[in-house]
């Protein structure tokens, strides 16, 4: 027998077809505007040999949306890191404060899920904690789509809450913390080493949803790597078998972001953000009383509309993140 073909290769065929999809995601959207472009030329061509209001109006639509597509494709050539273009897994944890830091952790998944919806991203509940009387005491999500990692990495540190809090029956205002970690989904492309006799694993009945299922089986799995003590939990299948295989891709997601946190030593430790999740360490305050303003600290761009951007509304602050300091951060 010959040797085998380059198609008999699986690895090798898998990581050639993921290039020409990263080649056609930076090529399509080009070719589509230049055909825009071209089009918006034939109808100017027409204007200047006869005045005609549709065709007006149509050309001013046209050249609106072209400057937002060109715009768009700008901040795509920031985000060229291997990680950029991979699905993101991003977890949030409240800080002190009880209720009222756990009722800001909801608060910010929801803003997260609105965000994604806009985008055209699927949003999937990998593993949530509720909190005793409301709100979250942790929550991770996997955002699925082109790009979801590039720019979701704006958001990772220490979002900050200002309001009269609604669970004080003196109505006064609280601060309240709470830290967003974001992760590139690591697929089979990178390899990331992981010993089967480093990961301890433990099973616990789901909470939540489920039915009678969840009270009877313990279909929940925790991943514990020992050596780095990174632990992560699963309990969105009521298959144990598929609870362990997200679970482990969510460690690998996890691993993989410590080590580009090692190999970069100007970027502040991941453990070392993890343990300080309070005053002074914030990238973003909202501000809801006694006027409204969220205020990222990092660019300065201050935004007056505080429900807007908890509706998701958040391309400004990423497009101003990205600008700033474009595909040097992770």
């Amino acid at each position: 027998m010959g040797s085998p073909g380059f198609w008999d290769r699986p690895d090798a065929a898998r990581q050639t077809v993921e290039e020409v999809k990263t080649l056609k995601r930076w090529v399509q959207p080009f070719a589509d505007l230049r055909g825009r472009l071209d089009h918006g030329l034939e109808l100017a061509e027409l204007l200047e040999h006869e005045s005609d209001v549709a065709i007006e109006s149509e050309l001013a639509a046209e050249a609106e949306s072209l400057s937002a597509g060109v715009e768009q494709l700008r901040l795509r050539t920031m985000l060229q890191g291997p990680e950029d273009a991979l699905d993101a897994l991003l977890t949030i944890h409240p800080g002190a404060g009880g209720t009222e830091s756990q009722d800001w952790a909801e608060m910010l998944m929801r803003m997260y899920t609105r965000w994604a919806e806009r985008r055209g991203l699927s949003v999937t509940v990998l593993d949530l904690l509720a909190g005793e009387e409301a709100g979250l005491k942790s929550v991770s999500l996997e955002i699925a789509g082109q790009y979801a990692y590039g720019f979701l990495k704006a958001e990772k540190g220490v979002h900050r809450l200002v309001r009269i809090s609604p669970f004080d029956s003196q109505a006064r205002r609280h601060t309240s913390f709470a830290s967003v970690f974001v992760y590139p989904v690591v697929d089979d492309t990178i390899e990331v080493e992981l010993r089967d006799e480093d990961v301890r694993m433990d099973v616990f009945r789901a909470s939540g949803a489920g039915g009678q299922h969840v009270n009877k089986t313990s279909s929940a799995v925790r991943l514990t790597h020992v050596p780095t003590g990174i632990v992560v939990s699963c309990q969105q299948e009521r298959s144990q078998h598929k609870n362990k295989a997200t679970a482990l891709k969510m460690l690998k997601a996890a691993l993989y972001q410590r080590a580009l946190d090692e190999q970069d030593k100007k970027r502040q430790a991941l453990e070392a953000t993890k343990t300080d999740n309070s005053w002074g360490n914030q990238i973003r305050s909202y501000v809801f009383q006694p006027y409204t303003m969220v205020n990222d600290h990092r660019t300065e761009l201050k935004v007056g509309d505080v429900q807007r951007v908890m509706n998701g509304d958040l391309d400004g602050f990423i497009e101003a993140y990205l600008t700033k300091f474009g595909g040097t951060a992770r």
